[in-house]
């Protein structure tokens, strides 16, 4: 993304981030699912404790979608305050898009997708 957004285009990219983070984390809780299925069939200890290491990766990545999704409501609540504040051409002014939003939006996407490949792999070794 560039650096210098439209203030309707960087409130459209964090909404599209927002909804992004609701998909991941219903995906979580798909996962934590499928996490319960291999404990009830399977009771060995090595499994057990991939269990325990992936169950304590789906608490913490709830706990980073709730923390982005706070950031990025935080920044579009700003832009929205600005457009109220000054609606004359808010169409046509532009803002800095904050750079550690972007940073942390992607290192997000990837751990999030390493962790759904290492899932993955551990599924198909389980099943």
């Amino acid at each position: 993304m560039e650096s210098k957004a439209h203030l309707s285009e960087v409130h459209a990219e964090l909404n599209n981030w927002v909804k992004e983070l609701i998909f991941y984390k219903d995906e979580v809780k798909v996962f934590q699912s499928r996490l319960e299925e291999v404990v009830r069939q399977n009771n060995r200890t090595d499994i057990l404790a991939e269990v325990e290491h992936f169950q304590n990766q789906f608490i913490r990545q709830h706990e980073v979608i709730d923390t982005l999704k706070h950031d990025f409501k935080k920044v579009d609540n700003t832009i929205a305050a600005n457009i109220q504040n000054n609606p004359v051409a808010s169409d046509h002014r532009t803002m800095e898009f904050p750079p550690e939003l972007i940073d942390q939006h992607e290192t997000f996407l990837k751990i999030y997708n390493e962790l759904k490949a290492e899932f993955e792999k551990f599924l198909a070794r389980t099943y």
